[in-house]
């Protein structure tokens, strides 16, 4: 497992305070890099407390003494921006939330995890997209769509399958970030405190 890094989630926190993580898409791969540290330094300056990250990807726990996730999300993507020159998607959950989406995963009773990743979208999608997404998995290849996270299961890999974050981006019309069922467990787990 990686290793989280930064401030420990139990530090200063007050019951007052809401918990998010950010997923952030497009970050440390294709040239596009964002040091975690400066990656927590960031979302710190911006008012933020308890800011861990955990991996390269782009996860970032943290609390805060504001609940308006939109303008959250603006902000944090705005501040990458202004920083490094990155405009990336930045979709944030709270503890509950990842909570929810490994209670409801149905994909559950596979057994082996490896296959799962879940597509986290920024918004709901609207049910007029959904019609879309008809026929478009290969042979083994499935998916199953909530408000706001795609569940999305590819035994060949996930370098393999149609069903990629684009894929989902391009039909639902809607920004999104994927991870693997492995990160969103250890999300999940680190959230809890």
């Amino acid at each position: 497992m990686g290793r989280a890094a930064g401030t420990p989630l139990g530090g200063a926190r007050t019951d007052a305070q809401c918990r998010f993580v950010a997923l952030l898409r497009g970050v440390n791969v294709g040239g596009r890099t964002l040091p975690m540290q400066q990656l927590r330094d960031l979302v710190a300056s911006l008012g933020h407390t308890d800011v861990v990250t955990y991996i390269q990807s782009g996860n970032v726990l943290f609390g805060s003494g504001r609940d308006d996730r939109d303008a959250i999300a603006h902000e944090i993507r705005a501040a990458i921006d202004a920083t490094v020159g990155h405009d990336v998607t930045v979709v944030l959950r709270t503890p509950a939330e990842l909570e929810r989406v490994i209670a409801t995963n149905p994909f559950a009773d596979r057994g082996d995890t490896s296959p799962l990743h879940v597509t986290f979208l920024a918004e709901p999608r609207s049910a007029e997209t959904l019609e879309r997404l008809d026929a478009a998995a290969r042979v083994g290849d499935e998916f199953h769509v909530t408000d706001l996270e795609i569940y999305v299961w590819c035994p060949t890999g996930y370098g393999r399958t149609v069903l990629t974050n684009e894929f989902f981006e391009r039909r639902l019309l809607v920004a999104a970030t994927t991870r693997n069922w492995r990160t969103v467990t250890t999300l999940a787990e680190m959230a809890r405190g």
